[in-house]
């Protein structure tokens, strides 16, 4: 096999400070939008963020139509909703304001309009889906993100749960990222304490798992250089987005949980999110992700604290952090040295560490991350047993995007040794 030569660095614009929501309308006057279609969840709808977009776009004469219909924690049927509702009025750019849920939607949405596949599986990521690449330039995409967390403002990557198979699976091109992103701290001052929990949980997974995937140099060549996977493997650029994001969410995030009135503290978790999306955005994640798709796809009678939610959820950092310390026992013998940095990014002293140790202290270091933030201990904690293994390990399997990338290969055997590992974290 011919290994990969060249790595690629792929990023949206970004623009942060506080009050930057307020520019929206110029920047889409100035892209020469004239039909905006604003796509929202329905509790931001009613909130601030929401409004001050609006008042932009009408203080700057820009037609707009509000689709506030988002599903949390998406699913192929609300993107079927949302592209159905863009489809009636011939929009010239989007804007979405709110967490991941809200920006993945609004990139299907994008795409789904600009080139209707023949089947919606089309564009989803093999081997669920065929995995085709998107045939040109998309439509201009404002993200404004309401929560420190996913980091989709940066990246090409849209996920959803595909509700036939109870598992997530997601689009992933380069011509999905957002023309620009607006980081406004303004914006995540009604972030309740759980959810900035769970959404920095995200940020701290996202960084520790693109510094510790596959080297670029070890995946396949591709056949030319458009096919060349938005994940493309750690790499020297995504290794310096990446380590800062670990240290900042060290400083920050137990701040921004347990004050919600540090200003300091929730503008820089919202400057780590991008930080870790640019990272993981071109390195991608690996097990810890793969594992959380049917953790979250699942889910039965958990309903998350601190969100608003008519229906069973497990929010996507919880899903993700409560497999992590499992996943990176099991690979901290593949890349140890990699293992010890990012512990040391996260606040760990490893002076004293053997790199035999490597694995199980970046474990115990985001233990203590979600002890003290208030996790839920385990996958059991959020209603699963021993019997649901066969079943999550079923919901890993088709995850190649992301299960590829880890550092050590893990056989179904493994995978189910490592959730049952997840049951309970201390």
């Amino acid at each position: 096999m011919n290994h990969e030569i060249a790595f690629e660095m792929a990023v949206s614009s970004i623009r942060s400070g506080a009050g930057v929501t307020r520019e929206v309308g110029m920047d889409l006057a100035e892209l020469g939008s004239k039909n905006v279609l604003v796509i929202t969840d329905p509790a931001l709808a009613r909130l601030t963020p929401v409004s001050t977009v609006l008042e932009s776009l009408e203080h700057n004469r820009i037609r707009f139509e509000l689709y506030d219909r988002v599903r949390v924690e998406p699913t192929d049927e609300s993107f079927h909703d949302a592209i159905a509702f863009a489809k009636q009025s011939p929009y010239d750019a989007f804007v979405a304001v709110g967490g991941g849920s809200a920006i993945d939607t609004a990139k299907a949405v994008n795409l789904y309009t600009t080139y209707p596949p023949a089947d919606f599986l089309d564009y989803v990521n093999a081997p669920i889906g065929k995995g085709l690449p998107v045939p040109g330039p998309l439509k201009p995409l404002i993200a404004i993100p309401t929560t420190a967390g996913t980091g989709s403002e940066t990246t090409g990557v849209s996920i959803f749960d595909l509700t036939r198979m109870h598992a997530k699976t997601g689009i992933a091109s380069r011509r999905l990222k957002p023309t620009l992103g607006l980081l406004d701290p303004n914006n995540t001052r009604s972030l309740p304490p759980e959810v900035a929990a769970s959404s920095g949980l995200d940020i701290l997974s996202h960084a520790v798992e693109s510094y510790t995937a596959l080297p670029f140099s070890e995946r396949p060549l591709p056949e030319r250089p458009a096919l060349r996977p938005a994940y493309q493997g750690s790499n020297p650029i995504s290794d310096v987005w990446s380590l800062e994001a670990m240290r900042m969410v060290s400083r920050y995030l137990v701040r921004a949980v347990e004050d919600p009135s540090d200003d300091e503290a929730r503008g820089r978790m919202l400057l780590a999110a991008s930080y870790a999306g640019v990272g993981f955005g071109n390195a991608g994640v690996h097990l810890p992700h793969g594992m959380s798709y049917p953790v979250s796809g699942n889910v039965k009678n958990y309903f998350a604290p601190g969100y608003r939610s008519d229906h069973a959820l497990v929010p996507h950092g919880i899903s993700v952090i409560l497999n992590a310390p499992a996943v990176f026992r099991f690979t901290g013998s593949m890349r140890p040295q990699r293992h010890l940095e990012a512990a040391e990014a996260l606040g760990a002293d490893v002076s004293r560490a053997s790199l035999i140790d490597a694995g199980k202290i970046l474990s115990d270091r985001i233990i203590w991350f979600m002890h003290r933030i208030k996790t839920p201990n385990g996958l059991h904690a959020i209603g699963y047993t021993s019997s649901d293994i066969p079943t999550l390990v079923e919901g890993t399997l088709p995850q190649h995007r992301v299960t590829k990338l880890s550092p050590r290969p893990a056989s179904p055997e493994d995978l189910a040794h490592i959730f049952d590992d997840a049951m309970t974290a201390w």
